[in-house]
């Protein structure tokens, strides 16, 4: 089995709350009340620069150029199209500029501090491990969505086009690729220390969930 496909199963129960998390549902579906939404977003806005700091450290730790490259094209996609994507929905939805400096909630600091651990730590699998949690559970709850109501409002429809698709499933594989092509060359310590960012990982987007769809 590959060890991403173990590390999941290792979490499975909160994998599956984070996945299938009546948030997304509600997302999915239209539902989802505005305010809650403007709050994600918000929180998950605050999510980029540390996102980009961990994806361009794990660009410069990839053993080659060429495990490299997906990576940077995806780094470009996150600064440009998904950037957008949040400021196009922060006007659209009347989020002022004050709405969107309001201080990180505890549980957007929780991973914030868990991505700066990653990139701070010099270790490629640490890294890969935090991205992979990040892209593969988003992978996994929108494409149970992604043929959705046309009517639905750009900022739920496009943010779950961001996630699914070809070019989107490609990102995920890679990372997985990555992750599990170095896994034998790890000692037991690098495993253990990689396998327990990886659930602390989960954890953090459950309760990201849950404070969202708690909020308001």
């Amino acid at each position: 089995m590959r060890a991403t496909d173990t590390l999941k199963q290792s979490v499975q129960s909160d994998w599956d709350a984070a996945t299938d998390h009546p948030f997304c549902k509600g997302l999915a579906n239209g539902s989802l009340p505005l305010e809650k939404m403007r709050w994600y977003l918000v929180q998950d806005y605050k999510f980029v620069d540390q996102f980009v700091r961990l994806l361009a450290t794990a660009i410069a730790h990839a053993p080659t150029l060429a495990d490299g490259i997906p990576a940077a094209q995806f780094l470009g996609l996150v600064t440009s199209t998904e950037n957008t994507y949040f400021l196009r929905s922060f006007e659209a939805m009347g989020v002022s500029e004050a709405d969107q400096n309001v201080a990180a909630a505890p549980a957007t600091a929780a991973f914030q501090g868990l991505m700066i651990e990653a990139r701070t730590s010099g270790r490629y699998e640490q890294m890969l491990a935090v991205l992979i949690v990040a892209e593969w559970s988003y992978l996994t709850w929108e494409n149970r969505y992604k043929t959705y109501d046309e009517n639905l409002p750009f900022w739920f429809s496009e943010w779950i086009d961001l996630h699914t698709g070809e070019g989107f499933e490609a990102v995920v594989a890679y990372l997985r690729t990555q992750f599990d092509s170095i896994w034998e060359g790890l000692d037991d310590q690098q495993q253990t220390r990689a396998a327990a960012i990886f659930r602390k990982a989960v954890l953090c987007e459950r309760a990201f969930f849950d404070a969202a769809f708690a909020s308001h």
